[in-house]
């Protein structure tokens, strides 16, 4: 058995890409989607984690080349797979087979690439996102009591999610791309108060997101503020993922570092999106960007998120390797 916190000690850690920019070179129809399941009253196109059930090839073959770039640690194709956001595909029934199948996917995956080179374990985390509800802000601005979901209907959700993953083997849990903070105290609590009745220690990992140059998430935290409010959950992470690319992202980063007593994370987008919503910077930009976090002690995992590729991990991996990971505060006195 590895124990990821003694290889955190010792090396900056690899996360893979994205996987949605890899599920778009597939091309994939309605049809396509779909795969063998029938009976569908809504359209399936762009249900990505639904491929885990009808595509899981394509997904296995996604996870794999991340591997073979250098990623130590593979996420699960499960971003969206809970109730609140397959409600948009009428799918609420198939969240639990979403996250298990994912979960064993991504398992033999890196228990494969682990037993042939053993010097070199891979790791499984278990993808939790945001949804597309806010538990902080209002929809309405006529209203702003109003909240579409409660802090319980999180719980509950986030509670399927994670015990799917569980059964489904993943090694870590990533809550990610946290843009409000009561939607991560749930998840946190749903994960934690799970973990004690399984008797389970499975690591927890939690990545915010910083919406624009503000520094803040979109329900107005600041970086600082952020960890704050989540650094009772003994997290094993906390870090930035998603909406800045690495240059825009440095601020916030540094500034987590400085006041984080647990191991840093970051996996920025390819870059900020262009006018057509992609993204363009080159894994040698991306990796020259990572490789200043690194060389300054900011961080422990580097990774991708939005429009990154296993080119652009592969560059990542090569830079990572150069450097030293970043020390926790214990262990500077």
């Amino acid at each position: 058995m590895f124990n990821i916190k003694d290889i955190l000690h010792k090396k900056i850690m690899v996360l893979d890409g994205a996987m949605g920019t890899m599920i778009q070179r597939h091309k994939l129809t309605e049809e396509g989607f779909r795969g063998h399941l029938q009976g569908f009253t809504h359209s399936q196109q762009g249900n990505n984690d639904l491929l885990s059930i009808t595509q899981p090839t394509i997904i296995k073959e996604i996870h794999n080349q991340y591997l073979d770039a250098g990623a130590d640690i593979i996420e699960t194709n499960t971003f969206s797979s809970n109730i609140i956001s397959m409600a948009d595909y009428g799918l609420e029934s198939k969240v639990y087979e979403m996250n298990f199948q994912s979960a064993k996917i991504a398992k033999e995956c890196a228990v494969a690439k682990t037993k042939a080179n053993p010097d070199k374990p891979r790791f499984v985390a278990g993808a939790l996102g945001p949804t597309n509800k806010t538990t902080s802000l209002s929809p309405d601005v006529n209203n702003p009591g109003y909240r579409e979901v409660s802090f319980n209907d999180m719980v509950d959700l986030y509670t399927q999610q994670t015990k799917a993953l569980i059964d489904g083997g993943v090694d870590l849990l990533l809550v990610e791309t946290v843009f409000d903070t009561l939607n991560c105290k749930a998840a946190l609590f749903a994960i934690n108060t799970l973990k004690e009745e399984l008797n389970l220690d499975i690591p927890l990992m939690v990545s915010g997101t910083i919406t624009d140059a503000s520094g803040r998430t979109l329900s107005g935290q600041t970086t600082e503020a952020f960890y704050i409010s989540i650094a009772h959950a003994n997290l094993l992470s906390v870090g930035l993922n998603c909406a800045l690319g690495a240059s825009q992202m440095r601020p916030f980063l540094a500034s987590l570092a400085n006041i984080a007593e647990c191991f840093i994370t970051c996996y920025p987008n390819a870059g900020l999106p262009n006018e057509f919503g992609e993204y363009d910077e080159s894994p040698a930009a991306m990796a020259l960007a990572l490789e200043d976090f690194c060389k300054n002690g900011f961080v422990n995992v580097v990774g991708g998120c939005c429009g990154t590729t296993p080119e652009h991990i592969a560059a990542i991996a090569a830079v990572a390797e150069k450097y030293e990971p970043r020390l926790l505060p214990i262990m500077q006195t």
